[in-house]
């Protein structure tokens, strides 16, 4: 049967609806920067959400290929991820779409080295004749954190979001968004699919213990 981070990594794809703090470890992600409404039918996240995809599944299927990777084991694609950001904002101000910053991701197996997975953006180039060089190979370490599961709309998150920083208070910590910490969701509807009432969508902020 194939691995599935989200069944195996419960406690960082499956929490419940009530806030709760997690220590998130290093992970290594297909990564595509932008910035801009992602709505936007032409816009850079629909183009972003493709390239992201298409190295991802270079890799699943490599088992296919003359490429053998070490230590290769069936899995499921993990699902949608996005680190979110606007300038002069702590947050996000979901009335300001059009100002988002984001990097989108997609987390790797830990058998995927940067160097395989130049191979899979070599290879995923070649064969779809598509250019892949937004894609980057992200290292990225989030640390202590609140998050929760939201059910609903995406302009239905702040109040999610004020029950998990009202919680984060309770327990003696505060936030903690810079410019290396952002806002963090994690996608686990297909939006094409599933009523708005409907989508599930993990959320995520940094914090830290508060200072004297």
């Amino acid at each position: 049967m194939a691995f599935d981070f989200k069944k195996e990594y419960k406690e960082f794809y499956l929490p419940g609806r009530t806030p709760s703090i997690v220590t998130v470890p290093k992970m290594h992600y297909i990564a595509v920067r932008g910035s801009g409404n992602p709505n936007d039918e032409d816009g850079d996240y629909k183009r972003a959400i493709g390239l992201l995809y298409g190295i991802a599944y270079t890799i699943k299927m490599s088992r296919k290929s003359d490429h053998q990777m070490d230590g290769y084991f069936d899995y499921v694609v993990p699902p949608l991820e996005g680190f979110w950001w606007q300038d002069g904002v702590i947050g996000v101000d979901y009335a300001r779409k059009d100002a988002f910053q984001w990097i989108s991701v997609i987390r790797l197996p830990d058998f995927v080295t940067k160097e395989e997975f130049d191979w899979a953006v070599r290879e995923a180039s070649a064969k779809k004749k598509q250019d892949f060089s937004k894609v980057e190979f992200y290292c990225y370490e989030e640390g202590l954190c609140v998050q929760c599961m939201h059910i609903g709309p995406y302009d239905d998150e702040p109040a999610t979001v004020q029950r998990m920083h009202d919680f984060m208070e309770q327990e003696g910590y505060e936030l903690d968004i810079t410019d290396t910490r952002m806002h963090h969701e994690i996608y686990l509807s297909d939006v094409r699919k599933t009523a708005p009432q409907k989508l599930k969508t993990v959320i995520r902020h940094p914090i830290k213990g508060k200072e004297n």
